[in-house]
């Protein structure tokens, strides 16, 4: 942050390894001298640099002023402030630098490596002609920072690319730095935090400015590259997809009004950006029909066009071009409802579909491709859009509902009783249910009645299916393909599903009696009893003739599994283990079956949530277990993190394409035998983390108590980060506390528990040792979790978490539960080591070492503030900077971690 922040030792090391933190941190010491006074800047230097003497343990440093006393409340957030700002550009410097990429985690990569192990490129091709592979954006709360703040820093990023070039001027003649120095400035004088609680609109809003400005560009430069990599042109195996709007989870806020909105606004997105590369192909493509044959497929299009312009009486693509953009505007306007930015001055008959308008393009293409060496038609704009239109047709992303099981029961229920079907059905038990179930979806009668009236929440439910069916006859049937039920715990949970879909058309028998679904019904098994019960649910299933059927006639039926709520339920190693095992007996499930498997993996940003590299995650699923078919979350901070510029979604969507090939087409290296061992010790690790997390989480007397005044779970509900509640009901037992709350309070206070808690007990009362350091050597599995683990556990500090242990009222229960939580993480940490070989933790990651101790000396007085911050709120006093010093502190926290929720 300032000129003579370089320091000895590793900090420095840390540092000088990338020179844009020096330049992007001098900067902002110069922005807060600048802008905030020489007070304020002397006061930032001087506990920045006690903090780091602190940290590198020099001598007499523990005994020194730390110099936060000294500060006032409007210090105080001035000075957290600019201890977020500088994790914020340190966050984009190292992201800038590459320290997300991963060795092998290219398509280029993957086939080179697949092709050693003897698997053709043929054989690569035509996996991928069956695969699917969507990161799905969702609105879970976790991102911190207001769009605004992600906006500087992407153009601070922008502009720091022209600076990699050599260019000392901006596009525009402006000085670089100095345009570089303005953007700090505007970061340093934007106010961080939300005021008013997002709504769902600002959420649907919020991703879809990230589809607009990055996967739209971002997914056909891939497939551009992936072309040459493949030696042919792949099929839009990678796609995009969203619950933004359709996710009703917990969250009342969530109607028909908010899908309709999200499918419009998602849409006109992507056909506006349809219309302004065919308005650009139209100014380039000017060949004229004196200087080249017109091919008669390209002639008639120019024809039906109605441009009778006489400057263009010659150029048939250009009229062929205009034609299909009045077509296209008036699509705009059927499906939108008003005129595009750039309307037409031709009339035009709205597409059909998004296929009716790639069939013109590819005439246009091909057309330019008869004549010549075809250079004109291969690459360029004319194939951007044309794959652009293929992966992503009107509705730019699948939009995914999602419901819990107990409203959907209740939903049927009621039009049982009303329709006089079953006058008590929730009193039925499971068989009855799906007999009653199957015998109403063997034929097409509706329940529902139009004008018959039902209780609101049914009344909610039936316009939110009827709401998805008029979005699929508008923008097409992948506008919306699976519904995802939360809590499933039986077959009878994913019946009532395709009852609800049957009232507005979307689940009917066909005239040859076979059934016929253009949504699938999608199970979330959660806890670690539904894991366990998974596949004898998916078995049986199968077993219904029509559902078997369904299946049959889609090629394929999603599971969905969760690791939140696993973990919260029985702790992160039990956690793995059993979506590992759950993953595995689906898989012979689905092979009895004859059907292909697609797992749908719930993962957030933190480990405890199923965080941890993407490409290490995908490689340890069981083997058979990908087929070449996956879908994954993509939540809250990840996706400013993994998408927030074209780059960094061009490197995260290849390592998702990368990891998935290999995890479908790679064989396994590990012997039969080592495997059987290595599962048999999981088993046996699994079953004592479980008891250990669960001894402590659940059934220890006041752990609810110690974890609430621990950690700010309370001031971290008073954020405005999203438009759900933090908590499924009313009730303050853990079972109840959502994953992403439960998580994200943990990171604040530094504990990082459930990404570790239990496992170093395991590990340490497991004999074999040398077992397991065979499995850390050779099993991926087992190296992910590790890995995942020890990037926590770098991340924690239990002389910070001693500090909010001081926050609890009964001290003597904090003696006794962060004693067993501090033992705990020695356990993890020592066996972690003893399995890996490494002295310390990181040793064999310097990369992510040194990421983690850059931070570390900025994190420590923001975790003291927010501390003496909460002690002053909870004691009563009502100053409000004393609530906004606590809310900037999160943000700051979260930032510096690079974890949330």
């Amino acid at each position: 942050m300032c000129t003579n922040w370089a320091m000895d030792g590793q900090h420095t090391q840390a540092i000088s390894q990338n020179p844009d933190i020096r330049f992007l941190g001098k900067m902002l010491g110069d922005v807060i001298r600048a802008y905030g006074g020489e007070k304020l800047f002397r006061q930032t230097e001087y506990i920045r640099s006690t903090s780091v003497d602190r940290f590198r343990k020099v001598e007499g440093a523990e005994a020194s002023d730390s110099g936060l006393g000294a500060l006032s409340l409007d210090d105080t957030l001035n000075f957290v402030r600019g201890f977020m700002l500088f994790s914020l550009l340190a966050n984009l410097a190292e992201d800038r630098q590459g320290l997300a990429h991963e060795d092998g985690a290219t398509v280029a990569e993957a086939c080179a490596r697949l092709m050693a192990e003897g698997v053709a490129l043929t054989d690569i091709r035509e996996m991928l002609g069956h695969s699917l592979i969507v990161p799905v954006l969702t609105a879970h709360p976790t991102e911190v920072r207001r769009k605004s703040i992600i906006d500087h820093k992407n153009r601070i990023a922008k502009l720091m690319e022209l600076r990699d070039q050599g260019q000392t001027v901006t596009e525009d003649g402006d000085d670089l730095d100095a345009a570089i120095y303005r953007q700090i400035a505007l970061l340093w004088q934007t106010r961080p935090l939300r005021r008013e609680k997002l709504f769902v609109a600002d959420e649907i809003e919020n991703a879809r400015a990230t589809m607009q400005d990055v996967f739209l560009t971002a997914l056909p430069k891939l497939y551009a590259g992936w072309e040459k990599a493949l030696g042919g042109r792949p099929p839009g195996f990678v796609r995009l997809g969203t619950w933004i709007g359709g996710d009703r989870d917990g969250n009342p806020f969530v109607d028909a009004e908010t899908l309709r909105y999200a499918t419009a606004r998602n849409g006109g997105t992507a056909i506006r950006h349809y219309l302004e590369l065919i308005h650009k192909l139209g100014a380039e493509i000017s060949i004229s029909s004196l200087m080249s044959d017109t091919p008669e497929a390209v002639q008639a299009l120019a024809e039906k066009s109605g441009d009778t312009a006489p400057s263009r009486a010659d150029e048939p693509y250009r009229r062929a071009l205009s034609g299909i953009y009045a077509r296209l505007a008036a699509t705009h306007i059927k499906l939108v409802g008003d005129q595009p930015p750039r309307p037409s001055s031709l009339s035009g008959q709205p597409y059909d579909g998004p296929d009716e308008l790639r069939r013109d393009l590819v005439t246009v293409a091909s057309g330019l491709a008869s004549d010549g060496d075809g250079a004109l038609s291969s690459g360029g704009a004319l194939a951007r859009l044309i794959r652009s239109v293929e992966i992503f047709g009107f509705h730019l992303a699948t939009l995914d509902l999602r419901q819990n099981s107990d409203v959907h029961e209740r939903v049927v229920a009621e039009l049982f009783r009303v329709a006089r079907v079953s006058p008590d059905y929730l009193a039925l038990d499971e068989a009855a249910r799906v007999e009653l179930l199957v015998a109403e979806l063997s034929h097409n009668r509706p329940l529902a009645g139009e004008w018959t009236h039902y209780s609101a929440e049914t009344a909610k439910e039936l316009a939110i299916v009827r709401a998805a069916a008029k979005a699929q006859a508008d923008y097409g049937d992948a506008a919306i393909t699976t519904y995802n039920i939360s809590k499933t715990t039986s077959v009878s949970d994913m019946l009532e599903v395709y009852v609800m879909l049957k009232q507005a058309g979307l689940y009917r028998i066909d005239d040859d009696g076979k059934p016929r679904a253009t949504i699938m019904s999608v199970p979330l098994f959660e806890t670690i009893a539904d894991l366990q019960a998974a596949p004898e649910t998916m078995r049986a299933f199968f077993q219904i003739p029509m559902m078997q059927a369904l299946a049959n006639a889609r090629g394929h039926q999603e599971v969905m599994i969760g690791y939140s709520d696993s973990n919260k339920d029985g702790g992160y190693l039990t956690s793995t283990w059993e979506l590992y095992e759950a993953s595995s007996a689906l898989a012979d499930v689905f092979a009895d079956a004859g059907v292909a498997m697609q797992l749908f993996h719930g993962r957030g940003g933190a480990v405890g949530r199923g965080g941890g590299s993407a490409f290490g995650a995908i490689l340890a699923q069981p083997q058979g277990t990908v087929q070449g078919r996956i879908r994954i979350t993509e939540q809250g901070e990840v996706i400013a993190a993994k998408y927030g510029t074209v780059d960094n979604a061009v490197t995260s969507l290849e390592t998702m394409a990368s990891a998935t090939m290999l995890a479908t087409l790679s064989s396994d290296p590990i012997a039969g035998a080592d495997v059987a061992r290595f599962k048999a010790a999981m088993a046996e690790l699994s079953a004592s983390a479980f008891r250990h997390y669960r001894g402590l989480v659940y059934d220890t007397a006041g752990f609810r108590t110690f974890f609430r005044q621990m950690t700010p779970i309370n001031e971290i509900a008073t954020l405005k980060i999203g438009s759900r509640p933090s908590s499924r009901t009313a009730s303050d037992a853990i079972e109840d506390l959502r994953a992403i709350p439960w998580v994200f309070s943990w990171a604040q206070a530094r504990v990082m528990l459930p990404g570790w808690y239990g496992t170093g007990q395991a590990l340490a009362d497991f004999a074999d040792k040398g077992l397991l350091r065979a499995m850390a050597g050779e099993w991926s599995y087992f190296q992910t979790i590790l890995a995942n683990m020890e990037m926590v556990l770098a991340k924690s500090d239990m002389g910070i978490a001693a500090h909010y242990a001081g926050l609890v009222e009964d001290q003597a229960l904090a003696h006794d539960l962060f004693g067993r939580i501090k033992g705990g993480w020695h356990a993890s940490r020592d066996s972690l080591l003893d399995a890996t070989g490494q002295n310390h933790l990181l040793e064999a990651n310097p990369a992510l070492n040194n990421s983690i101790r850059l931070r570390l000396p900025y994190i420590e007085p923001l975790n003291l503030l927010q501390i003496e911050l909460m002690k002053r709120h909870r004691a009563g006093e009502a100053d409000e900077r004393i609530g906004e010093g606590i809310q900037l502190t999160i943000n700051a926290i979260a930032t510096a971690l690079r974890n949330s929720g």
